[in-house]
């Protein structure tokens, strides 16, 4: 179905506190339309994409649980978006206000979470949000998309997210709040707001790192069988509650052993460091491009939208699979197991 895409800019959300200012990468800003792409159920005929009320942009139930990328998350996010909404019509129906539904809800859910979200208003003002974190072990959190899937991470990757944490609070400790990041604490930030991790074999990697995206979707299609894409980034799960097709994530390699969560997150937490995330070892990846996600994709005619699946941009002489490095080995399967808690 044709049709046009308004110009839209992808950045992670401001925090009280945090003046400074971030530059998105190129990927993350769409500067020219893009044709409508097809609804993500697999029987369904192409339908123009969903567009966020005007009126509730930040509404939990316009989360759908059964899209694809968020399977892993769905045993425990879906009840818990779910209370967070019975919370917040209460809320309303005494005449009171919404703002503490989410983290109410997040702190009941049975986890080893090593923080607990607490309303925005908490945050004083003119301290950095990451700052306070790590001072008080409290997330403040609003009530909306951003800060639900912020607080399902960190019930998901407690030692990842308190390792990210950790490294904000470093940064900010050294160099105090700038009007801009500078180059390690953001991409600490991309890693947190819109990373996506890869488990899978080489061929799959390399061909990612080098854009080459006929030969990652097309010729390698069936060894997407043995890989898994698992979002991390809380801004790229909001995003995808409203599906574009430009929507691009940062994607990291990591190892995984088993297809547990708890064992990705033990791993991750100890490879993060400053001096790694400053290299910005991330491959940028067009998500709705992974097999599985999308019906549109089928057709190899979907990754010939240059606006999208960009050429490379790589030095003369350079080999592309060297920009980004290989995160160690990673076991490798017949058929990859799912993800799951």
């Amino acid at each position: 179905m044709a049709g046009r895409f308004a110009q839209v800019k992808e950045e992670p959300a401001q925090r009280a506190g945090d003046t400074e200012q971030s530059a998105p990468p190129p990927q993350l800003r769409v500067t020219e339309p893009h044709p409508v792409v097809a609804s993500h159920s697999p029987d369904a005929a192409p339908q123009p994409m969903r567009v966020p009320p005007a009126t509730a942009p930040d509404d939990l139930a316009a989360i759908d649980w059964a899209a694809p990328w968020l399977a892993p998350w769905r045993l425990r996010g879906e009840p818990l978006s779910a209370h967070a909404l019975v919370l917040e019509h209460a809320g309303r129906g005494e005449g009171g206000g919404v703002e503490e539904a989410c983290a109410q809800a997040l702190n009941g859910a049975q986890s080893s979470a090593p923080v607990r979200f607490v309303p925005q208003t908490t945050l004083p003002a003119g301290e950095a949000y990451e700052a306070f974190i790590y001072r008080t072990g409290q997330v403040p959190t609003r009530h909306g998309l951003h800060d639900f899937f912020n607080g399902l991470m960190w019930l998901h990757f407690p030692h990842t997210k308190r390792r990210l944490n950790q490294l904000q609070a470093a940064q900010i400790a050294q160099s105090g709040i700038q009007p801009v990041r500078g180059p390690t604490r953001d991409a600490i930030t991309v890693m947190d707001e819109n990373a996506a991790l890869f488990v899978g074999p080489d061929a799959l990697w390399h061909a990612l790192v080098a854009k080459d995206w006929h030969t990652l979707f097309v010729t390698l299609r069936p060894l997407w069988a043995q890989a898994q894409l698992l979002l991390l980034g809380h801004a790229l799960m909001e995003k995808l509650v409203y599906p574009r097709k430009p929507i691009t994530a940062h994607v990291y390699r990591a190892q995984a052993a088993t297809h547990l969560i708890a064992d990705v997150d033990t791993w991750l937490a100890q490879d993060l460091s400053a001096e790694k995330l400053a290299t910005k070892p991330f491959a940028h990846l067009p998500v709705l491009g992974v097999p599985g996600w999308w019906p549109a994709n089928e057709d190899a005619a979907f990754y010939a939208d240059a606006s999208v699946f960009r050429a490379p941009r790589v030095a003369a002489g350079a080999d592309p699979a060297d920009a980004v490095g290989a995160g160690g080995a990673v076991m490798v399967h017949a058929q990859r197991a799912p993800f799951c808690p």
